[in-house]
């Protein structure tokens, strides 16, 4: 599965993915071009760890209507950004590995 992964890493979340079989690319930045030149149009899961990024969650689902949105992250969404979010774990609840293997 091609994953998207916009934000900071602290969890080693892409190790997690990439140790699962999956084919991770990181955006820095979640803007239309950071996630253009990371391949948001064949992607199937786009993986948020930043909430100061959720505006992105808006601009991926613009680019691909079919990707799969999940956050991990700790804290709260905005609405305009939840509903296009298929799935939201926190990081205190369930680990990497976890996370990962779900995919």
């Amino acid at each position: 599965m091609n994953v998207i992964l916009v934000g900071d890493d602290p969890e080693r979340m892409c190790e997690a993915l990439e140790n699962e079989g999956h084919t991770v690319t990181v955006a820095d930045v979640g803007n239309r071009p950071g996630l253009e030149e990371a391949g948001v149009m064949d992607a199937e899961v786009y993986l948020l760890t930043e909430l100061s990024q959720a505006t992105s969650i808006v601009v991926a689902k613009d680019l691909n209507p079919d990707l799969r949105v999940v956050v991990y992250a700790e804290g709260s969404l905005p609405d305009f950004a939840s509903r296009q979010t298929d799935l939201v774990v926190d990081p205190n609840l369930l680990g990497p590995d976890a996370v990962a293997e779900e995919l």
